[in-house]
C-alpha cells in the first residue's frame, strides 16, 4: 500500500509530462516546405485523412493527427473537399481547417469582350470543373468577372454565377442611365456596350466612343462599326484572323452596321461593367467619327474632312 502511495504521484507527473510534450507537438511547426493542396475524398475516415496528409508532406505522424482529432472530438467531423495548406502549418491547424470545412476555392476569370461561344469553350476546358454545359445562353448575358468554385463544381454553376451577376449589374446601370439616350430597352444598351467593348481597350476612351455612336443614332447615320461586321462573319464562334476586306462590308446580315441603320438586334459580345457604364453615360461631344491613331488609341473627328485627315495619318503610320 505504501508503494502505491508513491506510484500515483509518479504516474500523474508522467502523464503531465506526456501531455505537455503532445501539446507542444500539435502546435509546433510542421514539415511542409511549400504551399500544397490536398483532396480529402468523400466518406474518408480519420485514418484515410491522415494518410493523405502524410503522403502530401503536410504532417509527419499519422498517429499524432489521429490523436489530435480524437482529443478534440473532431474525428467524426472531418469534411471532404480540397484544402490548401501553407508551409510549416501545425497539426492542430490542419485538423481545425478540415473540421471547419475551410475548403480551397479555385478561380476562373472571364475576360471582357468574349462571345458566348468563346466563354463556353473556356469553361468547357477549364480544369477542376465537372460535367457538361447544359444551359442555353445568349450573347450579352454573362458578366466578365472572376468567379470562385470548389473542386469538381458543375460547369453550369459558373454560367449561373455569371448570369446572375450580369442580371443584377445591368439592371442597376439601366435604371440609372442618362435621359434622352436612343435606346428602346435594356437590350439596346447592352448592344451598345458590346460594341464599345470591342471598339476600344482604352478606359478613358469608352465614354467618348459611346458619344460617337449615340450622336450617329440621333442623326440617323449608320454606325459603320467593324466589330459588328466581324460578328456577322464569325457569328461569335471564332476569331477572324485577318483584316476586314471591302466585300465583307456587303455581307447580308442584321449585324452589318454598314448596310443597316440603328443598332444590331443583340449584343455582339459580353461587355464589362465599364463598357456598360459608358453606354449609359456617354460623354457630351460633337464627334461623329473615329479611327485608330496607331498607338493603341483613337483620333476623333466632328466632320468627314477631319476624319479623312485622321485616316491618312493612320495609313502613314
Amino acid at each position: 500500500m505504501r508503494s502505491l502511495k508513491y506510484i500515483f504521484p509518479v504516474l500523474i507527473v508522467l502523464a503531465s509530462v506526456v501531455w505537455w510534450q503532445v501539446k507542444n507537438l500539435i502546435v509546433a511547426e510542421g514539415p511542409l516546405q511549400e504551399v500544397v493542396n490536398v483532396v480529402i475524398p468523400k466518406g474518408a475516415n480519420t485514418k484515410i485523412v491522415a494518410q493523405e496528409l502524410k503522403k502530401s508532406g503536410v504532417i509527419d505522424s499519422e498517429l499524432l493527427f489521429r490523436l489530435v482529432t480524437r482529443l478534440n472530438s473532431a474525428d467524426k467531423n472531418l469534411k471532404a473537399g480540397e484544402y490548401q495548406f501553407m508551409p510549416k502549418v501545425s497539426v492542430l491547424q490542419v485538423m481545425e481547417k478540415i473540421a471547419r470545412g475551410e475548403v480551397y476555392y479555385r478561380k476562373i476569370t472571364i475576360p471582357e469582350g468574349l462571345t458566348v461561344g468563346q466563354i463556353m469553350y473556356l469553361i468547357s476546358n477549364y480544369p477542376g470543373l465537372s460535367g457538361e454545359i447544359s444551359l442555353d445562353v445568349k450573347e450579352g448575358e454573362l458578366l466578365p468577372e472572376t468567379y470562385s468554385f470548389e473542386l469538381d463544381a458543375p460547369r453550369d454553376s459558373i454560367i449561373l454565377q455569371a448570369q446572375n451577376a450580369m442580371d443584377k449589374i445591368k439592371q442597376v446601370i439601366w435604371d440609372n442611365r442618362e435621359e434622352g439616350l436612343p435606346y428602346k430597352n435594356i437590350n439596346d444598351m447592352m448592344t451598345m456596350a458590346s460594341i464599345i467593348e470591342k471598339e476600344t481597350a482604352v478606359p478613358d476612351e469608352r465614354a467618348v466612343v459611346a458619344s460617337v455612336f449615340v450622336n450617329r443614332l440621333h442623326k440617323r447615320m449608320r454606325l459603320q462599326t467593324d466589330p459588328s461586321v466581324i460578328y456577322a462573319l464569325t457569328e461569335g464562334e471564332f476569331e477572324l484572323k485577318r483584316p476586314l476586306r471591302k466585300n465583307d462590308l456587303n455581307i447580308d446580315s442584321p449585324y452589318n452596321t454598314y448596310r443597316n441603320y440603328g443598332l444590331p438586334p443583340h449584343p455582339i459580345c459580353n461587355p464589362g461593367v465599364e463598357a456598360m457604364e459608358a453606354a449609359a453615360h456617354p460623354d457630351k461631344t460633337d464627334y461623329l467619327y473615329f479611327v485608330a491613331d496607331g498607338e493603341g488609341g483613337h483620333n476623333f473627328a466632328k466632320s468627314l474632312n477631319e476624319h479623312n485627315r485622321n485616316v491618312r495619318k493612320w495609313k502613314k503610320k
